[in-house]
Formats: structure tokens, sequence, C-alpha cells
């Protein structure tokens, strides 16, 4: 006969076991990608944009005003992208990289690469436009990490209603407004 103390311990270990198995699963529901815009205008979206807030994060750590990114076609219709900041001292920081879309029905779903070793990208990173005015003036980028993200702009300055619009398109998609940090435009 099977004590008490036994079954207890046979349910308990069939509980735990099925919390292990489940838990994964029910974690991975609950949290779902950023919704990315429905079309992207490539063309349209070329050209440059100012930095109006940002997460902060370790490969702008030097930059402290000016920050933009430019975006352009090469001749052989790779997406060349510029980025561009003022360091603390005045000096000019540019990083050259390419990006592709990953996303080819809606354009919205880009990757990025600023590591190259003999013409061959080695490193990645999403660069999902979750938020894009009808007239290209504002764009909101996110990653499926919710690590990173950036307010750009066409104009070194955004009017608060914009940029409230673009918390708002953050916040659905389950950012936290307050990692975010205003960007210095005021060399622009």
């Amino acid at each position: 006969m099977i004590s008490t103390k036994k079954k207890l311990s046979s349910y308990a270990l069939i509980i735990l076991s099925q919390l292990f198995i489940l838990t994964p699963l029910l974690a991975q529901d609950s949290i779902t990608d950023p919704k990315t815009v429905d079309s992207v205008d490539l063309q349209k979206y070329t050209g440059t944009w100012f930095e109006i807030s940002k997460i902060p994060n370790s490969f702008q750590n030097h930059c402290v005003n000016s920050t933009t990114a430019t975006y352009k076609f090469d001749e052989d219709g790779n997406i060349i992208v510029i980025n561009k900041c003022m360091d603390e001292n005045g000096d000019i920081d540019e990083a050259n990289g390419i990006a592709r879309v990953v996303d080819t029905l809606s354009n919205s779903k880009l990757e990025v690469s600023f590591v190259s070793l003999f013409g061959i990208h080695l490193f990645w990173g999403d660069y999902w436009i979750l938020g894009l005015e009808e007239n290209y003036k504002y764009v909101v980028i996110g990653t499926p990490s919710r690590k990173y993200g950036w307010i750009l702009c066409r104009t070194p300055q955004m009017e608060e209603i914009y940029l409230e619009k673009c918390y708002q398109i953050l916040k659905q998609n389950g950012y936290n407004r307050n990692d975010f940090v205003l960007s210095s435009q005021e060399n622009n």
C-alpha cells in the first residue's frame, strides 16, 4: 500500500514537471512581437533623419549631440546607412553600415549591420518600423526584444503633439516611455 506521503510527493512531482513544460510556452504567448507598420516605401524613407529620442545604448554612449541617420541606395540597390553624431569634444563620429529588408511584403522589418570583414557583414541587428507618419515626417523604430528604440524626425526639432503620438505607439508595443531619453540637436 502506498503511503499518503508518497502519493503527495508523486503528485507534486507531476505538477512541477508540468509547470516546467508549460511555463516557457505560456511566457512565449504572453510576450508578442511589436507590431510594425503595414507598408514602407523605401524610396520615400531614404534621406536624413534626426534622432529625437532613444533608449540609451552602449554603441551610442559617446554621442552627446546632433545624432542623425541617413539612408540611401547605392548603384547595386543596397541600402546604405550612415549614422553620425557629435561627441563631447565636438568631433563628428560616423558609422557606416548596410540595411537589408527581412519582410519584403511590408518593408517594415529590416536588419542593419555596421561590422564588415572583407565585405561580409558578420552581425545584424533588428530594425523594425513600428510607426511612420503618412508623409514620412517621423518614424518610430524598435526591436522584438524592446532593448532598443528610437524616435526619428525629418527635422531637428519635433512638435510635442507628434512626440506624444510616437510615445503612444511605443506604449502600444510594450515599451516603457521612461526608458527613453530626449536627444540633443542643438547644433542642427
